[in-house]
C-alpha cells in the first residue's frame, strides 16, 4: 500500500524531462537545443601552452640553421688557411721583412733574380740530420726546443738595433744589414729570432767590439713558428754583451707583410 502511495506522488514525466535527460547523456550541459546550446558547448582548446611550444620549435630550428652556417664558414676560413700555410711551407723561403730583426746596403739583386735558399739548406742532408739529432736531444729532455715554442725565449734580452735598408724599384727587392747588442740572462748556444721569407746571406756573433767572435755552427730556417735559429759552437756567457750582424736580402711583397709596397690612382697615373 505504501508503494502504491509513492508512485502516485512522483510528478508525471513530460516530454521536456525526456529532452533534458538526453541532452545531459549528449554533454550539453542539461540545455535544450538553441543558440545557447551552441554556445555552451564543448569547444577544441588551443591553450596557450601549445603557442609558447610552436614558437620554441620554430625558434630551436632557426638557431639550428644559422649554426650551420657558421660552422660552415667557419670550415672553409680554415681550409682556406690551411692550404695557404702548406703552401708557404713547403715553397722556398722568399724574402720579406717580416722579423723583428730587419736590415744595409748590399748588391740589388739582378732583374728575375729571386732571393735563393739559406745557407743551411743548400747544404742538404747533412744539415738536415743535424737538426734531427738536436730535436731528438730535447725530446729526450722532454722539453721542446726553443724555435718550435710559440714565443721568443727569454735567455737574450735586445738592448739596441741599428739598421740600415737599401730598397730597389726597378725590380722591387731590397738588402739590408741589421746590428743588435744583445745582453744575456741565461746561458745558451741558440740565438732565435722572427723572420719570414728571407734569405740569409751571412751572420755574425762578437763579444762587445773588442773581444773575438763567437763561431757560427749553421743557421736554419724553422717555418712553423717562422723563426730563423743560430746554433753557435759554444754557450754565450751570462750577463755579457755580444754584438749580433746579420746581411740578407728580400723581396718587396706586394700584400700586406712585412717591407711591402702599394700603389694609387692620381690623373689616370698609378704611382
Amino acid at each position: 500500500m505504501a508503494l502504491e502511495e509513492k508512485r502516485e506522488k512522483r510528478p508525471p514525466v513530460t516530454p521536456m524531462m525526456i529532452e533534458e535527460e538526453a541532452a545531459l547523456r549528449n554533454g550539453s550541459r542539461g540545455l535544450t537545443p538553441g543558440p545557447w546550446a551552441e554556445a555552451a558547448g564543448p569547444r577544441p582548446r588551443t591553450t596557450e601552452r601549445h603557442i609558447a611550444v610552436h614558437k620554441r620549435l620554430v625558434l630551436g630550428f632557426a638557431v639550428s640553421i644559422l649554426a650551420l652556417l657558421a660552422v660552415t664558414m667557419i670550415a672553409v676560413l680554415l681550409s682556406v688557411r690551411f692550404e695557404e700555410c702548406g703552401a708557404a711551407a713547403d715553397g722556398p723561403p722568399r724574402a720579406s721583412g717580416n722579423g723583428s730583426l730587419s736590415g744595409a746596403a748590399r748588391q740589388p739583386l739582378g732583374a728575375g733574380q729571386s732571393p735563393g735558399r739559406p745557407e743551411e739548406e743548400a747544404r742538404g742532408g747533412e744539415a738536415a740530420e743535424e737538426e734531427e739529432e738536436e730535436e731528438e736531444e730535447w725530446q729526450r729532455r722532454q722539453e721542446l726546443p726553443p724555435w718550435a715554442r710559440s714565443r721568443l725565449p727569454r735567455h737574450l734580452r735586445p738592448l739596441h738595433y741599428n739598421l740600415m735598408l737599401s730598397a730597389f724599384m726597378e725590380n722591387f727587392t731590397f738588402s739590408g744589414e741589421v746590428n743588435v747588442q744583445l745582453e744575456v740572462r741565461n746561458a745558451s748556444r741558440y740565438i732565435v729570432l722572427h723572420a719570414h721569407r728571407m734569405h740569409i746571406e751571412a751572420v755574425r756573433v762578437a763579444e762587445d767590439k773588442l773581444a773575438g767572435g763567437v763561431r757560427v755552427a749553421r743557421t736554419f730556417f724553422y717555418p712553423q713558428t717562422q723563426v730563423f735559429v743560430v746554433v753557435l759552437n759554444r754557450s754565450l756567457e751570462v750577463q755579457r754583451s755580444y754584438n749580433l750582424k746579420i746581411i740578407y736580402n728580400a723581396l718587396i711583397e706586394n700584400e700586406l707583410l712585412g717591407f711591402f709596397r702599394s700603389s694609387y690612382v692620381l690623373h689616370g697615373e698609378r704611382r
